[in-house]
């Protein structure tokens, strides 16, 4: 499915939602009120606009951020050329990060999924090895990635979140040892919730991640690492455990909600159910009471932080999000 296909089903899914909670709402057909709207494209230059699914609207609701992927060889995140914004309001571009680049089946570093500060003007992003790193750590992959934090108005890297670590064993406490993707912070900006892939133990799936500012986050960076989800190793679960959890968003302002979905074990011990679910995360949480783990064993999360399962057997999916009163989580089923 190409990038704009994905916007497009996104928009209809938003769309067809909306219609039904407005038929639900009413008290017969004739109450629908019927909303006429106007396109207008913003952008005309010759490259892709990807919005990814992101909170790409800046705090004043004067921008959009997005990335630059599809625009040369292939539609890989690795192959993104920049990370940019648009103002709405006269079509206009501005690069906001650009690192030199390469093409091709490998590619460095890789940016894109792209994602406004709630209240600050910058932007978070994925960011792959960068080009003088890619003979010792490899080439991009979703095991081989972090944040990168620039400035909204293209003045530079502002901060980097998270460290990742697959030299040191242990792994360097608050650091973690795979890929961070999809970075979101809360609407107060208080934390970020991301998914994550590990990169030393490979038999676990994918999973979901926080992080938050801690003056005992690794030298050099912002933030500390934790776990949400221990996922079960790939294929050993039992009824009712979760082996992959993904698609994740933040419910409440604060951040101790995390909705997301989870790949869960079927009463009969051989299917699986694909259901929703909300981690709790206490706001006094201390996160470095996280495990970042070895080279032999996987991180384990902070403790204090428990999961609730909301759906059953339901075939849950699309990217989670939760409505602004915090009582709400919309789904596709």
């Amino acid at each position: 499915m190409t990038t704009k296909m994905k916007i497009i089903t996104s928009v209809l899914l938003f769309l067809s939602s909306a219609i039904f909670m407005s038929c639900n709402n009413s008290k017969s057909n004739d109450d629908i009120e019927v909303i006429k709207m106007v396109e207008k494209q913003i952008s005309f230059s010759p490259k892709t606009h990807a919005l990814d699914n992101n909170d790409n609207l800046s705090p004043d609701d004067k921008f959009l951020c997005y990335d630059t992927r599809g625009t040369v060889f292939n539609e890989d995140l690795a192959n993104s050329k920049s990370i940019e914004k648009v103002e709405i309001a006269t079509g206009k571009e501005t690069i906001l990060w650009n690192p030199p680049f390469i093409t091709g089946e490998k590619a460095a570093p890789g940016v894109a999924a792209a994602s406004f500060h709630p209240k600050e003007n910058k932007v978070i992003f994925i960011h792959g090895p960068f080009l003088e790193e890619v003979k010792e750590r490899g080439y991009y992959s979703k095991k081989n990635r972090t944040a990168m934090v620039v400035d909204g108005n293209g003045g530079g890297i502002v901060e980097r979140p998270d460290m990742r670590d697959v030299k040191n064993n242990p792994t360097t406490p608050g650091a973690h040892r795979g890929g961070s993707h999809r970075h979101e912070y809360t609407r107060s900006g208080n934390r970020i919730g991301f998914t994550y892939d590990d990169f030393l133990v490979q038999k676990f799936d994918r999973t979901i991640a926080f992080m938050q500012p801690c003056d005992k986050a690794p030298k050099g960076y912002t933030h500390y690492f934790s776990l949400i989800v221990r996922p079960v190793e790939k294929g050993k679960s039992k009824p009712g455990e979760i082996e992959k959890a993904a698609d994740d968003s933040w419910v409440d302002s604060l951040g101790t909600m995390r909705a997301f979905i989870g790949k869960v074990r079927a009463e009969n011990g051989v299917d699986y159910y694909s259901d929703l679910f909300v981690a709790d995360i206490p706001l006094d949480i201390d996160i470095t009471t996280a495990k970042a783990g070895t080279k032999m064993e996987y991180p384990t999360p902070a403790k204090g932080i428990t999961i609730r399962r909301l759906t059953h057997g339901l075939n849950a999916g699309g990217t989670v999000r939760g409505s602004f009163d915090e009582k709400s989580i919309v789904f596709t089923a």
